[in-house]
């Protein structure tokens, strides 16, 4: 029984990570995980009629800035916290 769990474990695991992998570049998001956190972020669609994948056009004038596009700019990134991030107590000298 546990030699049967395990292999469909070993079995699982990869077809969940590559059909997460199929799922985030459909929907044009940005992965990024670390032990603190994971944290998904809209990425520009190649498709868009606005932008053509570039995220956004530069406005010109005395100081240019670039103009975010809404294919991901009016989307909200996602973070779910892992572990508690480590905080340094104030109460000592820092060197």
């Amino acid at each position: 029984m546990r030699a049967r769990t395990a292999a469909l474990v070993a079995a699982v695991v990869p077809v969940t990570v590559a059909a997460a992998a199929v799922v985030l570049k459909a929907s044009h998001w940005e992965l990024y995980a670390d032990r603190h956190r994971i944290h998904l972020a809209p990425v520009a669609r190649r498709s868009c009629p606005d932008c053509r994948g570039a995220g956004g056009w530069w406005v010109g004038g005395a100081n240019p800035e670039m103009e975010p596009c809404g294919c991901w700019a009016e989307r909200r990134e996602l973070t779910l916290r892992l572990l508690p991030r480590p905080t340094v107590p104030y109460d000592e000298p820092p060197f």
